[in-house]
């Protein structure tokens, strides 16, 4: 039985169906082709859904479809030009197909599909339909490895490899074979491996961008017995708000596709999918992206660039860790707008993610800002029990204790809609004595427990809701106003996206299969059905038939509301993002590029880590006037609004920004808050107190209740003799018979040790100064000559500015005298080390020059070379404290932890790593030029400085090593005077020990002040630095 003997098959992948009358100039993407004669095709009815490809016939022209007829035979239908074939298929009439083969064993038991095939006349290339069990239904045909394709000599083949048939040049697609079959294959066909039932939106385009949207909530995925295929997941509940953030990014891309300056002749197109808040929907979502939905396609490797260039979401921290740590393999750049988690931050672990969105770390600090703000010390936390919640709880525990403030409890939100634990977390929050709740989840999470507040009418409560909730419109009605009004929210910034509404009220759905998020979306919106026959709802009644020509303007609803656009303006920044990288990437001139070799990126064969590369230097402004970039971690600029939730004339609430939070380079998070503008939902009208215990009154102490944090202490009347008449902190007095306030201790100029100390810098100066004058008297001498005496003057100054930096650690700590203190002392004697180094350096070189064997050393010590190395040894000493000052810079701090009686005012260092690398960097030169001079030390000459450099680099290092033991046992304003100490023993070790030795000559012996005197009877060569 020939089916079609003269006809050739095309096999193509995916939506390529085009045949020869392919778009001319648009190459198919991912085709494999596959031409022979296929004298018999049989279809078993189990796997006829397994496998999709799609089939044009070709010589003559066929057009072949397949269906069946139950309770029937199975019968093959054959049309020709110009009569109708119809052969019978028997049970016993089997063909050429071989016995014992599963094929054979189902078309025996009578479980083969009817085969039918159809001529239209004058077709050049038609597309072959897939029929259903009962009826046609054009787009594709579904195949599996159990379809038979018997050669005509008779030869029955099995297998999935393009096989040579029968002689014939071209290829025959068989499955099953026997010891006849040919062996000369070749493999392929690269064959997905599932398929998902995802709801999405597509457009075709020169490069595709994947995106990731919360459109619809999956309440329970189908169970998994692993016994049966399980069901695929099926979405309800549709978000309005969710799906216009999905139609901003498409907005944005036609809005960048009509831009003549940003990527010209590049047209972007864009699948997105809804991942149904569930992890596993977000991943099938995400894995259809990067591999595409297509059945087979041909690549002999089954590899090359992904069908999307980069995927905008997902918008949830769980599903971004998930996701972005399988893509971040293959360096696929994926920039969430709402995934917040601080781990996200993780460079190696995520080395392809980016978000337009800060991190929870700066939110967690935003809201501490507002605690301090309010002074309220006694907070309840609430969270979600997800990567988003738990790290979010994390952090703001751990900054609360950087302040001294508490946590009155902790509580995690369930995931599940359980009565038991949304009543005992509220039996916990009306216990507590706290009256302000911070609440990090996202809002369909708190649904339930905010009703459970409603029914049980919990009143005098403050929340501070988290960007996932605050600008949510589930809460906004007026039945939650009575307990959730004057609720403060961090929220992402608000934008403005021009023509954006216009866009949105303009959608409309159509019938293309892949874009079925948009029927859906207009069935939840007008409440009607595409189905001819309706759907009934809940209540039994039959909702309307949709027409798809309904006003969107006539229903007022979140989708079109365009007030207050957040999370929909970072998908925007995010669309944005992406573009400019990619534009920067076309714009790379070859031998200038960024890669190997100065190479640009193949934009025929886009690699995505070469895009991740420019996504990383992206640098642009929005039209709203905000600038987007990425820092080293991929996190966007920290800034936040602060938003209070204020009763709007129709009895519902209204967000109203208050205040602004934003992150400056040098002062940290910046809190900016209009206290007038505020609703408080209190009857004072005035932020509440939220505090374990209140400050002890007069006659009473704080004694700290065991067990209990910090915050919390019991006030206890004084004892017999003692007395509390305010509320600062006191110390009973020596007679102990009255409560005096604490003594504020710190190193002043009143102190005898601070009167010591500074009369002791001021003596190294004045001791500076005079070997000043009598070098620059004396400069034409021998003396001062030999060894540049133009670093002898910059060793002077530098000694002289080590005495006086002693005098910014004395007297009352303020910020500037903090901040100066230890940059002036670092950059002075790393100054002051460069000079010894360099000089011990032209000492070696001097005399290595005498030599034949070094005369060319001098050229490289030269006056110029000696300037420079001072000059950039310095330097680095600038750029170690400038990076120190603008991360942790030094400020004032109250101690009381060393002596309980004292308050001990001092310079908190800030960061211990910069303070540890400003006296690692100096004892390096130290060290360094220690043992240079000890080298030089034997050197023949009268005057030989390397010997005074080595005793005074002795003293330096034998000061400095027993500095830090001593500055780390030394209480409170004692290690400050220590490290003054060391200051001025290290810096009169140097004055002593190089110049003394000079001025001695100069001024008592005169005489020995000659050249001649100096180079004694040796007859070494010293050139004119003498």
């Amino acid at each position: 039985m020939d089916i079609a003997e003269h006809a050739g098959l095309e096999f193509l992948a995916g939506d390529d169906t085009l045949g020869d009358e392919q778009t001319e100039g648009r190459p198919k993407r991912n085709s494999m082709v596959c031409h022979g004669k296929l004298p018999d095709l049989l279809l078993t009815e189990e796997n006829r859904w397994a496998q999709s490809s799609t089939v044009s016939l070709k010589r003559p022209p066929l057009h072949a479809a397949f269906s069946s007829i139950p309770g029937k035979a199975p019968v093959l239908h054959l049309s020709g030009s110009e009569e109708l074939d119809v052969v019978s298929m028997d049970p016993g009439d089997v063909g050429d197909l071989p016995p014992h083969t599963p094929a054979y064993e189902e078309l025996m038991e009578g479980k083969l599909l009817s085969l039918r095939a159809m001529y239209t006349p004058g077709s050049i290339n038609q597309v072959a339909d897939i029929l259903s069990r009962q009826e046609l239904r054009p787009g594709e045909l579904r195949l599996h490895p159990e379809v038979v394709s018997a050669s005509p000599s008779g030869v029955g083949c099995y297998g999935s490899d393009v096989a040579e048939a029968g002689g014939s040049e071209y290829g025959s697609r068989t499955w099953y074979k026997d010891e006849g079959c040919s062996s000369n294959t070749r493999s392929g066909i690269c064959q997905l491996q599932g398929h998902f039932r995802l709801n999405g939106i597509y457009q075709d385009g020169d490069l595709l961008i994947g995106g990731l949207f919360e459109v619809q909530y999956l309440k329970a995925f189908p169970e998994l017995s692993f016994r049966t295929e399980p069901k695929l997941p099926h979405c309800e509940l549709f978000y309005m708000t969710s799906f216009q953030q999905a139609l901003t990014m498409i907005f944005a891309i036609n809005e960048i596709n009509n831009n003549a300056h940003l990527l010209p002749n590049i047209t972007l197109g864009y699948q997105i999918y809804d991942n149904c808040l569930r992890l596993g929907v977000a991943f099938r979502g995400a894995t259809a992206l990067v591999s595409g939905t297509e059945e087979t396609f041909y690549d002999p490797n089954c590899k090359g660039p992904p069908p999307v260039i980069g995927i905008i979401g997902d918008p949830g921290s769980t599903h971004s860790i998930a996701i972005s740590s399988v893509l971040g393999l293959f360096r696929l750049p994926m920039i969430s707008y709402y995934a917040t988690c601080s781990c996200l931050s993780d460079r190696k672990k995520y080395p392809s993610f980016f978000r337009t969105i800060p991190s929870d770390a700066f939110q967690v600090q935003a809201m501490v800002q507002i605690l301090r703000h309010f002074e309220w010390t006694w907070v309840g936390l609430l969270y979600s029990d997800n990567d988003y919640g738990i790290y979010a709880a994390q952090s703001f525990q751990q900054e609360m204790q950087r302040f001294g403030y508490c946590v009155a409890f902790s509580e995690i939100v369930p995931h599940v809609n359980n009565p038991r634990d949304i009543q005992r977390i509220m039996r916990v929050i009306q216990a507590s004595t706290a009256r302000v709740v911070v609440v990090f989840s996202a809002s369909s999470l708190l649904i339930p427990l905010m009703d459970e507040a409603l029914l049980q009418n919990m009143t005098g409560r403050q929340w501070i809701a988290s960007e996932a909730w605050a600008t949510s419109p589930v809460f906004r009605t007026p039945r939650f106003l009575p307990f959730l009004g004057g609720t403060l929210g961090i929220a992402i910034r608000r934008g403005e996206i021009e023509g954006l509404h216009d866009f949105l009220l303009h959608l409309r759905p159509n019938n293309d299969q892949r874009n079925n998020m948009l029927r859906i979306f207009w069935e939840n919106m007008f409440g009607c059905s595409f189905e001819m026959g309706g759907k009934e709802t809940e209540g039994g009644q039959v909702k309307k038939l949709c027409t798809g020509q309904e006003d969107l303007s006539t229903i007022n609803s979140p989708y079109t509301d365009v007030s207050g656009l957040r999370a929909s303006y970072n998908v925007y920044k995010a669309v944005y993002a992406l573009a400019h990288a990619l534009h920067n990437l076309m714009q790379c001139e070859e031998g200038r590029g960024p890669f190997s070799g100065n190479s640009c990126a193949d934009t025929t064969n886009l690699k995505p880590w070469q895009l991740v590369h420019y996504l990383q230097k992206v640098n642009f402004t929005t039209g709203f006037g905000d600038h987007v970039s990425f820092d080293k971690n991929g996190d966007a600029l920290a800034i936040y609004d602060v938003l209070n939730w204020q009763p709007s004339s129709d009895g519902s609430i209204r967000l109203h920004k208050v205040g602004v939070v934003n992150e400056g380079a040098a002062s940290g998070m910046m809190l900016t808050l209009d206290e007038d503008a505020f609703y408080w939902n209190f009857e004072t009208k005035k932020p509440p107190r939220s505090v374990c215990s209140e400050s002890c009154p007069p006659g009473t102490r704080q004694a700290t209740r065991k067990g209990h944090p910090i915050c919390c202490f019991d006030c206890l009347p004084c004892g017999d003799g003692e007395i509390s008449n305010t509320t600062d902190e006191f110390w009973s007095n020596p007679d102990r018979n009255q409560c005096v306030p604490k003594e504020v201790e710190f190193l002043s100029y009143e102190d005898p040790l601070g009167i010591s100390l500074t009369t002791a810098s001021l003596l190294g100066t004045c001791f500076c100064a005079l070997v000043m004058i009598v070098f620059a008297y004396h400069h034409n001498t021998p003396i001062v000559r030999a060894n540049n005496s133009e670093l002898s003057f910059l060793l002077l100054v530098s000694l002289k500015l080590c005495f006086l930096c002693v005098l910014l650690f004395i007297g009352q700590p303020q910020l500037w005298t903090c901040q100066l203190r230890h940059a002036v002392f670092g950059i002075s004697f790393v100054l002051c080390i460069s000079c010894i180094l360099v000089k011990t350096m032209v000492v070696i070189a001097v005399f290595k020059s005498s030599r034949p064997e070094g005369k060319g050393a001098m050229k490289w010590f030269g006056a110029t070379q000696q300037r420079c190395t001072v000059l950039v040894l310095t330097a680095l000493q600038v750029v170690i404290c400038a990076v120190w000052l603008s991360i942790a810079s030094p400020t004032p701090h109250k101690n009381n932890q060393y002596i309980r009686s004292k308050i001990v005012y001092e310079c908190a260092i800030g960061s211990v790593a910069g303070f540890s690398m400003l006296l690692g960097y100096i004892g390096l030169l130290a060290v360094v030029s220690f043992l240079l001079a000890f080298l030089a030390r034997n050197l023949p000459d009268n005057f030989n400085e390397a010997k005074f450099i080595t005793f005074s680099m002795l003293i330096f290092c034998a000061v400095w090593i027993a500095f830090v033991p001593t500055y780390v046992s030394s209480p409170g304003k004692y290690a400050v005077a220590v490290e003054i100490f060391a200051i001025l023993s290290s810096s009169f070790g140097l004055l002593v020990a190089i110049f003394a030795p000079k001025c001695y000559i100069i001024l008592l012996h005169p005489e020995r002040n000659t050249k001649k005197a100096i180079m004694g009877k040796k007859k070494h060569k010293i050139n004119s630095f003498i």
